[in-house]
């Protein structure tokens, strides 16, 4: 009897993307002081990855509800290799929250799957502000009347 063959293994590189990539971004402006810091270290760690400053597009929507149809359209174009969705959703008091988290979640999901390419989620989904950034908190301002009640929380874990 003959071994089997081993299988074969595919594997990427995270420091290097390859030539010619372009990436587009999608952020919800819903909290946008938590996204911009998204979009900031996303942005810096694409380019450290080797992606030019010409290789990526960021697409602004007004909230994380909206970024599967923005990444829908962008993955449609066939001009990138992958869409990032950056967003917080911050629960409030009522269930809103999981409702628009789930909405997003299965939205980015089947955009992946239709289109045969990574859209990564990249949406935060806190408790509170002050959960957003374990070990930061302490520098983290009090929630404003604007942005208290307006996002997600994780399910339970089980």
């Amino acid at each position: 009897m003959t071994p089997a063959p081993a299988p074969r293994t595919l594997t990427g590189s995270p420091d290097r993307l390859p030539a010619h990539a372009r990436v587009a971004v999608v952020a919800a402006r819903w909290n946008e002081p938590i996204t911009r810091r998204l979009l900031e270290a996303a942005v810096a760690r694409l380019r450290a990855a080797g992606l030019p400053a010409e290789g990526l597009d960021v697409a602004w929507v007004p909230g994380s509800f909206e970024l599967p149809l923005a990444a829908d359209r962008l993955a449609a174009t066939g001009r990138y290799a992958a869409v990032l969705c950056l967003g917080a959703i911050i629960k409030g008091e009522t269930i809103h929250d999981r409702v628009i988290a789930d909405a997003v979640a299965a939205g980015i999901e089947a955009t992946g799957r239709a289109h045969g390419l990574p859209v990564i989620f990249g949406v935060l989904t806190c408790d509170s502000l002050a959960r957003r950034s374990p070990g930061r908190a302490a520098r983290r301002p009090t929630p404003s009347p604007a942005t208290r009640g307006r996002s997600v929380r994780r399910p339970p874990s089980r």
